[in-house]
């Protein structure tokens, strides 16, 4: 073997070596998502979650934020983007094992409606037999559409933290908590 071809050798190992010491952010217990450096850094508005009771490991996690009011919960985020209103998703793969804590900015201080879904399938669609959902209440959502107030977070300059429980569905009592 040449000089060159083990110098290319070594080099590849090297990177792989280091690839394998770093941990990963879900890992290592950090903050997920494409905003995670506004939360880790305290610096916001922005909204940590920590995700508590997943189902599985499976699929993709989503926080998406929406204006606090009916008419825009819940509702098309292309129609939201297209008006000119508030709508961000952070979505990340589900992490293999530890806690799951992710961070999603807001626009500007101030009340927002926040959505915690857990995509087991990995789809653009929520599916209502599979996915899970999570709101800033905790309250059991059952059946019905999820009241505003049971979604609605007031963000100050900084990190406002909320733990969410995930909710699946369980039979004709709708969705509820795993515990």
């Amino acid at each position: 073997m040449g000089l060159r071809m083990k110098t290319i050798l070594n080099l590849a190992l090297g990177v792989c070596g280091a690839m394998l010491a770093l941990p990963s952010v879900a890992q290592a217990g950090g903050i997920m998502g494409t905003d995670a450096a506004h939360c880790s850094s305290g610096k916001g508005p922005a909204i940590q979650v920590n995700v508590l009771d997943l189902k599985d490991r499976r699929g993709q996690l989503k926080l998406e934020l929406y204006p606090a009011n009916d008419a825009d919960f819940m509702r098309s985020d292309t129609e939201l983007l297209a008006e000119g209103k508030v709508f961000r998703r952070v979505t990340v793969d589900a992490p293999v094992a530890g806690q799951v804590a992710m961070c999603i900015r807001v626009p500007h201080p101030g009340r927002y409606a926040l959505l915690f879904l857990h995509s087991r399938r990995a789809q653009d669609k929520f599916d209502f037999w599979q996915d899970g959902v999570g709101l800033r209440s905790n309250t059991r959502i059952g059946r019905a559409r999820p009241p505003l107030a049971n979604a609605t977070v007031e963000v100050g300059n900084g990190v406002s933290v909320l733990d969410i429980e995930t909710q699946y569905l369980r039979g004709l009592r709708g969705f509820s908590p795993l515990r």
